[in-house]
């Protein structure tokens, strides 16, 4: 048994990569907005950019499970890396020749090789160090996720938006785009630079990570993935939880996707400065002295959304050690259900912090949703837990369903459908309550 003190370089590189994959993971919302002006797009075509995004879990789950069977951890992560530094490039290419088509390519490729790490990753910072602080590493490395989604709107509001207007009437020079699309290069560049840079590390300390890392040899190489995707979709609560990941994963996204458009919008912030008079927005942001919130600001803004689910995660762990789960699920659920439903009915000015503020309600969402499915699924725990991640699909599908009805309507209006997959998670969530957990969950965490 080696001393926890030898694994603490490698389980800081681990730790890394849940802020870095966390801060690319959140670049999207300004990239969305950027795009849709750099590229003249409708709201759907730039949510084009999520689909691209989020399309990628569904596709790699299962074969990023496969790869970490037969491969082990640390050969998984030189591959993810790899990918993710080849997607990167990607978009490197496609700011300098100004393709958004490539832009979608470079996006599915960098997702990729993010779910194929976040596979490998997680268990892996379980394992370096003592048994009984597992749990810990685990939190402690997902609260660095968290922060990487905090500071990816700000950074990427910053280099993607300065200039950039999206409103009807209004046209992007090409100044402001010329400056849009050498941030979005500039952004990636460094991006690529860090990723090799983890490369390099991981591969100079395979030594140590290999024998602190977990044994992946599963079920999912012997039985093929097309058997275990079918076992799933035999069990009723595999089936109902996989919904309700695709739910939650597509609404949090679609909100936040549309943020900065519907902050940006006349009817909600963008001719009012009470964004900047509410203490921790003033406190965090600068504004630019001009009356309204810009595109840029509503961006930067976006950042608390994120935030809020950080917060919520604190919180949220306190309270679950009290309360019942699926009980604590349906009151998160149905208090987002309530905000959207706020935005939708009443709008205005109070609309804008009623939906920074859905970010704490969805907070403990993802986990939650998981264990209850864990717990009540007839399907393997390594079928389960692979279709419940494919169904982070959810992220691609649901943003392009808001754009739909905000290009046809607005970015109030959209809200409802948001709205709609928290009134059907709150379902999920009293359903589970009702329903005797069959699954000993520290058991099936131990198996996985």
């Amino acid at each position: 048994m080696k001393s926890p003190a030898r694994y603490g370089p490698a389980y800081a590189a681990v730790t890394t990569l849940f802020l870095a994959w966390g801060f690319i993971t959140s670049l999207i919302d300004p990239l969305v907005a950027a795009v849709k002006g750099i590229f003249s797009l409708t709201d759907v075509q730039a949510q084009l950019s999520a689909f691209a995004f989020f399309i990628a879990y569904g596709v790699m789950s299962f074969p990023a499970a496969a790869i970490l069977s037969r491969f082990k951890s640390v050969p998984t992560i030189l591959m993810a890396l790899g990918t993710m530094i080849g997607g990167c490039i990607l978009m490197l290419i496609a700011a300098n020749i100004e393709n958004y088509t490539l832009v979608l390519g470079g996006l599915f490729v960098l997702a990729g090789g993010i779910t194929a790490l976040q596979v490998a990753a997680n268990p892996l910072a379980a394992a370096l160090g003592s048994p009984e602080g597992s749990h810990f590493r685990l939190t402690f490395s997902q609260a660095f996720n968290s922060f990487g989604t905090f500071i990816g709107p700000i950074i990427g509001a910053s280099l993607f938006l300065e200039g950039i207007e999206v409103k009807p009437g209004m046209e992007v020079t090409e100044a402001a785009r010329a400056e849009a699309l050498a941030g979005i290069d500039a952004a990636y560049f460094w991006l690529s630079g860090m990723i090799a840079m983890l490369l390099v590390f991981f591969f100079l300390s395979r030594k140590i990570v290999s024998e602190a890392a977990p044994d992946t040899s599963s079920t999912v190489i012997r039985r093929g993935i097309l058997s275990m995707l079918k076992e799933a979709t035999q069990s009723k609560w595999a089936l109902l939880g996989g919904m309700a990941i695709f739910l939650y994963v597509g609404a949090e996204v679609a909100i936040g996707t549309q943020m900065a458009f519907f902050l940006n919008a006349d009817s909600i912030w963008g001719q009012s400065d009470a964004a900047f008079k509410f203490p921790l927005i003033s406190w965090l942001f600068t504004s630019d002295g001009i009356p309204g919130i810009s595109l840029q600001e509503a961006a930067a803004i976006t950042a608390i959304y994120w935030g809020g689910a950080m917060v919520g995660r604190l919180i949220g762990s306190a309270l679950l050690a009290k309360v019942n789960a699926a009980l604590l699920l349906a009151v998160f659920t149905g208090g987002a259900a309530l905000m959207c439903l706020y935005v939708f009915i009443v709008g205005g000015v109070s609309a804008g912090f009623v939906a920074l503020a859905i970010g704490l309600f969805n907070s403990i969402m993802f986990p939650v949703i998981f264990s209850l499915t864990l717990e009540r699924s007839t399907a393997s725990a390594e079928a389960t837990s692979g279709f419940l991640c494919t169904a982070i699909i959810g992220g691609a599908f649901v943003p392009l369903l808001v754009g739909l009805v905000s290009g046809h309507s607005s970015y109030i209006t959209a809200f409802i459908v948001p709205a709609a997959c928290y009134v059907i998670l709150c379902w999920f969530a009293l359903s589970a309550r009702k329903v005797q957990a069959t699954n000993n969950i520290a058991e099936v965490v131990t198996s996985h």
